[in-house]
């Protein structure tokens, strides 16, 4: 079984950084194409950014591009998602995803195994 934990998230002004982790146990991170995704009130749950297995390819929303980097370190079993320049529309729980026995992510939820429970993002204005 495996069991994937963020943490990271919090308040922050409109404008500023966080960096979002995910942890995982069970087999090791590369086995894993991973994924973020967040989820509004109200919304459907949206890709946000994905990264293969070894890290060497990275995909994102365009709404998060140029803003936020999905990076991993597979000695630790973690998956970052640095976001900078933050919006109050970037508001939203944010979920990280494994895509088992797959090299690269999907932007979509179906190409998902596992999920974590969420972590909460919220910018002010």
């Amino acid at each position: 079984q495996v069991q994937l934990v963020e943490s990271g998230g919090g308040l922050v002004q409109a404008g500023g950084s966080l960096r979002l982790s995910c942890a995982h146990s069970g087999r090791t991170n590369s086995y894993y194409a991973m994924g973020w995704f967040r989820q509004a009130p109200g919304k459907e749950r949206e890709f946000v950014a994905g990264i293969s297995r070894s890290g060497e390819s990275a995909a994102y929303a365009d709404s998060v591009k140029g803003r936020f980097t999905i990076s991993r370190d597979n000695a630790k079993n973690t998956v970052y998602l640095q976001m900078n320049s933050l919006k109050p529309e970037d508001t939203a729980v944010y979920y990280c995803a494994a895509r088992v026995s797959f090299i690269i992510a999907s932007a979509y939820t179906s190409g998902y195994d596992y999920w974590g429970q969420g972590t909460q993002v919220t910018v002010s204005s």
